[in-house]
């Protein structure tokens, strides 16, 4: 009789098969559910750490992009500066800062990366504009000729006499010495004045 009721525990009829399947599945279920809740918490805390990281990562990665648009204006715009000063030079100006200050808003950068000026006739090449402006503007050119009436050539004026050495002028220097000095700086100023 003992074998008969360890036949009827070891082979649940289809009934109790399904009873029992339900029940374990429900329990997986629960268990699953609860384990789920437990770790919820932590997934939205790690969540909530990644995306403040990524906007942290974002908003320096913006930052450093515009710096380097920053950094990269202000290269061009030195370049520029540099290329209009060169060519100034080129063409003979004298007072290239000047003359850089009135024409280098009237240049700027193509898309291409060239410089062209900007005039009521339309683009011109850089260098075509500042010709015709410096051709239109000589007083930024050295002077053609040196002096004018009443100016001495070199061999006219009076005798330059012996150069004031600047390493014996010193204290206690005996006074023929002393005078002697003062009189060269004073022809010298004098020259100088009158234009010689």
């Amino acid at each position: 009789m003992e074998q008969g009721q360890h036949e009827e525990m070891r082979a649940p009829t289809g009934a109790q098969a399904e009873e029992i399947r339900t029940v374990i599945r429900s329990v997986i279920e629960e268990y699953l559910d609860l384990q789920k809740k437990e770790s919820e918490p932590a997934y939205k805390a790690e969540l909530q750490e990644e995306r403040k990281k990524r906007e942290q990562l974002e908003r320096r990665l913006n930052e450093l992009v515009e710096e380097n648009k920053r950094s990269r204006q202000l290269a061009e715009e030195s370049d520029r500066h540099a290329q209009i000063k060169s060519e100034l030079q080129r063409l003979g100006v004298s007072k290239v800062d000047l003359a850089f200050k009135i024409v280098k808003d009237e240049i700027v950068r193509t898309p291409e990366g060239g410089l062209v000026a900007k005039t009521p006739e339309g683009e011109k090449s850089f260098r075509e504009y500042l010709a015709n402006f410096v051709q239109e503007n000589p007083e930024f050119l050295p002077a053609r000729i040196a002096g004018g009436s009443g100016v001495l050539s070199p061999g006219r004026g009076p005798a330059a006499g012996a150069g004031v050495d600047l390493e014996k002028i010193r204290p206690g220097m005996s006074r023929e010495e002393l005078q002697r000095i003062r009189e060269q700086i004073s022809r010298v100023a004098l020259q100088s004045l009158r234009g010689e």
